[in-house]
């Protein structure tokens, strides 16, 4: 008889995963961008050490975060891949520390394209995949998220982050934004993935133009129909800078907090930002004057 140490680590129980839990809430959920890289979009190199990306989680979850996003590997426009080694050295640690010190409530997700990531992430404590390439990067991606009873976040993306804004064209960017997702939700079901483990991102910022954004924020509700839940990901982000004449990041929180409360009203249902007790009032201010209107 073979030793049960042979084994590995077995999987986490997911049969009552958090995030699940905190979407049966029915209540606009916030996730806290926790980028542990030297080189990411807005907060590159600040939380690339283990003991400053566990203080800076546990922080966001005390200003009222229901998600941390762990990510490893930098997608802002022009950012090279990272090997699956340096991710893993990246995010497990964290993660690890995260789940003995987060409360219960709060769910942890991991952002990577690798399947190899998100396994050892699941094993090491997080709930859920963010995987900005809807599952296209790594055939193993949506039959790991079945195997392993994790939600998904599918997003939308034209080309890859080296190249998405080089030459960015749609002739109608919500219809073919649309269409993609759900060929991709489609594919997660084939793949095993239950339908209310599917989050759907329109990708703002991915490969858009600024007026496509702009396009894709004035129909979220068309993206809320679909029934899948909505993730929309805004924070800081360069068309809103277009729009009012700002060129630093950090600068675009009170425009965030606009897309955040116009997210609401349209039913999206999960918030990645970087900055969580602004959009934690925005959005629940927003969720109390929607549900005044039923």
């Amino acid at each position: 008889m073979r030793s049960n140490r042979m084994a590995g680590p077995k999987s986490p129980d997911r049969s009552m995963n958090r995030l699940l839990a905190l979407l049966a809430q029915d209540r606009p959920l916030i996730m806290g961008i926790l980028n542990v890289t030297p080189d990411s979009f807005s907060d590159g190199g600040l939380y690339d050490d283990v003991e400053q990306a566990v203080r800076r989680g546990v922080f966001m979850a005390g200003e009222g975060a229901d998600v941390i996003d762990v990510g490893g590997e930098s997608t802002r426009p022009g950012a090279e891949p990272v090997e699956a080694a340096v991710q893993l050295a990246r995010v497990v640690p964290v993660i690890e520390r995260l789940r003995g010190l987060l409360p219960g409530r709060v769910a942890i997700s991991v952002d990577t394209t690798q399947g190899e990531v998100a396994r050892a992430a699941l094993r090491a404590g997080a709930d859920l995949i963010n995987d900005v390439s809807a599952g296209r990067d790594d055939s193993a991606m949506l039959p790991l998220a079945a195997a392993e009873r994790a939600p998904v976040v599918l997003m939308h993306m034209q080309g890859t982050p080296l190249t998405m804004q080089e030459r960015p064209h749609y002739e109608d960017v919500v219809a073919e934004v649309l269409a993609f997702l759900l060929e991709r939700a489609e594919a997660a079901g084939r793949a095993g993935v239950p339908h209310d483990s599917i989050l759907l991102d329109p990708g703002i910022g991915f490969g858009k133009r600024r007026d496509d954004n702009l396009k894709l924020m004035a129909h979220l509700d068309r993206f809320v129909a679909t029934g899948y839940p909505v993730l929309l990901g805004t924070s800081r982000k360069r068309f809103m800078g277009a729009v009012c004449g700002e060129t630093e990041p950090a600068a675009l929180v009170p425009a965030t907090v606009a897309t955040t409360a116009l997210g609401v009203s349209a039913g999206v249902r999960v918030f990645r930002v970087h900055d969580v007790k602004e959009n934690r009032q925005a959005a629940d201010v927003a969720e109390a004057i929607r549900r005044a209107r039923l």
